[in-house]
């Protein structure tokens, strides 16, 4: 499954797999509060992935991050 996200003013892909076992909103509500925190207190690494953030795709209790450089791509725990 796929949904759009509005971040930074941009709109960004969210992938969902097939096996994941939390309801979306719930699980869209965590990934927006986890995003918004990092970006205003997140380390070097993570501002800058959110920066070029292109899509991102949830896994279980992870949420991949993908950015235009595939060096900056980071996972985080949503739970």
């Amino acid at each position: 499954m796929t949904m759009l996200i509005s971040f930074q003013n941009k709109l960004v892909p969210v992938y969902f797999s097939d096996d994941n076992k939390q309801p979306v909103q719930k699980t869209m509500r965590l990934l927006i509060k986890t995003l918004e925190l990092k970006i205003q207190s997140g380390k070097a690494a993570i501002q800058k992935c959110l920066e070029s953030l292109i899509s991102i795709e949830i896994e279980g209790s992870e949420a991949i991050l993908h950015s235009k450089s595939e060096d900056d791509t980071l996972a985080l725990s949503l739970y």
